[in-house]
């Protein structure tokens, strides 16, 4: 019998969803600067990434105002409406984006999310960044004056310290809501939430980690180690110190022994990458690889249909640990 993941409980709330998710930025139609790091990608293709997604059992998406000025948001409404997919059978996350605004911002354009994703509800609405021109504390108040109005159902951050993540969690406590969620880079070769605080203290508060970039961008693939040439088409990666030879030559053996472990498994080396980030801290990560091929997507739910034994989790623990 094949081993599918079980549902979890995103942080202290109700909404009880797969370990992975899908990651929407890649849907921003190039629409703004955020939108120009992906190809535009057509309906039809983002129609069958969305239904293959759902298909292989994931049952929530993340997306963001700043994809697009809300092109990625609308582009999913759009994909999971000609699918058949009715509000409440999926959750949907997205983001306010803070910077060069104040916390009234989260209450101004609240309508403008909510008519992007009509006629599907926020389940998760999250502070993008934490560099804005207010007060973690005027954020989270306004935040929980959306929940308190039920335009969204529960407050998440993302890239926020472990001290600002606190903060948000303290000042939602007053107010008698939960902070569900951190959404932040992580993966096998950037796994500094784990010394720099952020991992520790949410599993102290019993706040999520949700895991963006876990693929590091396609690099724990393999496929840049193996083939050098495919570097000359990566776009802005191309500047990270990761992708220059000797970024590439630190990360070999880790890579080695993913690869080694996919063979095992008969799995791909993605998705023996994904299984370690949602299973090594037992229920506190969830993933949000993204997609911009159908067998991007067919890859992503394949992850949760195994699961990596104990002694391979902490090989790749002890293999990864020099990039905490």
């Amino acid at each position: 019998m094949k081993y599918i993941s079980p549902l979890r409980s995103l942080g202290k709330s109700d909404l009880m969803i797969t370990p992975i998710g899908l990651g929407c930025w890649q849907f921003s139609k190039q629409l703004n600067m955020a939108g120009k790091f992906w190809p535009k990608l057509e309906d039809d293709l983002i129609n069958q990434i969305v239904k293959t997604s759902l298909e292989g059992g994931i049952n929530w998406f993340d997306t963001a105002e700043i994809y697009g000025n809300g092109a990625s948001e609308k582009a999913l409404s759009k994909a999971l409406t000609d699918i058949g997919k009715k509000p409440g059978e999926i959750m949907i996350a997205t983001k306010w984006w803070p910077m060069f605004r104040t916390a009234s911002s989260i209450l101004k354009t609240i309508d403008q999310r909510i008519e992007a994703l009509s006629p599907f509800p926020i389940d998760l609405y999250q502070v993008h960044q934490p560099w804005g021109f207010s007060t973690v504390k005027s954020e989270m108040d306004a935040m929980a004056k959306l929940v308190k109005a039920n335009k969204i159902r529960y407050v998440g951050v993302s890239n926020f310290s472990a001290a600002k993540m606190r903060s948000a969690w303290e000042a939602l406590q007053k107010q008698g809501i939960q902070l569900v969620s951190n959404q932040v880079r992580y993966n096998l070769l950037d796994r500094k939430i784990e010394s720099n605080g952020i991992m520790q203290t949410a599993k102290e508060l019993g706040i999520s980690i949700i895991a963006y970039s876990p693929l590091a961008q396609g690099l724990v693939t393999g496929k840049f180690h193996e083939n050098p040439e495919l570097l000359k088409n990566i776009g802005m990666r191309k500047y990270s110190s990761q992708f220059k030879t000797a970024g590439l030559e630190k990360s070999r053996p880790l890579i080695k022994n993913i690869e080694e472990l996919a063979i095992k498994y008969n799995v791909s080396t993605s998705q023996v990458a994904l299984n370690w980030l949602i299973n090594f801290h037992g229920e506190t990560v969830f993933a949000i690889p993204g997609a911009t091929k159908e067998s991007h997507a067919t890859h992503n739910t394949g992850t949760m249909n195994f699961r990596l034994a104990d002694e391979d989790l902490y090989l790749l623990d002890k293999k990864s640990a020099i990039f905490k």
